[in-house]
């Protein structure tokens, strides 16, 4: 079988996300042609893709990552920082952790109905 090259991800002139319009089943031959989304997976450098894989072998495990590219923790930390970054997640908001702890304070009985009430309009 003919060697396969890396997914590029980017169109190499002005860096949008590319579309793939064609795909092909290596043993069987069979053709489908359309228009298909990379999805997260354009919007990363094919660097950031083996990243990726590397991360889930490694079952999310950045210390172990770490060791395998032989790159200190906070190097492999600021990779995955830029992945987030490239998918363009929002950053996790404080308000959204401060409303849950509010109301687990609630299920646990450690503050009345119209503390919580309180706590959460502000």
């Amino acid at each position: 079988m003919d060697a396969l090259n890396p997914l590029i991800t980017q169109d190499p002139v002005n860096g949008d996300e590319l579309i793939v319009t064609r795909l092909e089943g290596r043993r069987s031959g069979i053709v489908i042609e359309g228009k298909f989304s990379l999805d997260w997976m354009g919007r990363l450098t094919p660097q950031q893709l083996t990243f990726v894989g590397l991360l889930v072998k490694h079952r999310g495990n950045i210390q172990r990552l770490a060791a395998e590219l032989n790159v200190a923790y906070n190097t492999a930390r600021n990779h995955l920082d830029e992945i987030v970054a490239a998918l363009e997640y929002p950053p996790e908001d404080e308000d959204d952790s401060a409303r849950v702890n509010v109301l687990e304070q609630l299920s646990e009985g450690e503050i009345s109905f119209e503390d919580a009430l309180d706590l959460l309009k502000r």
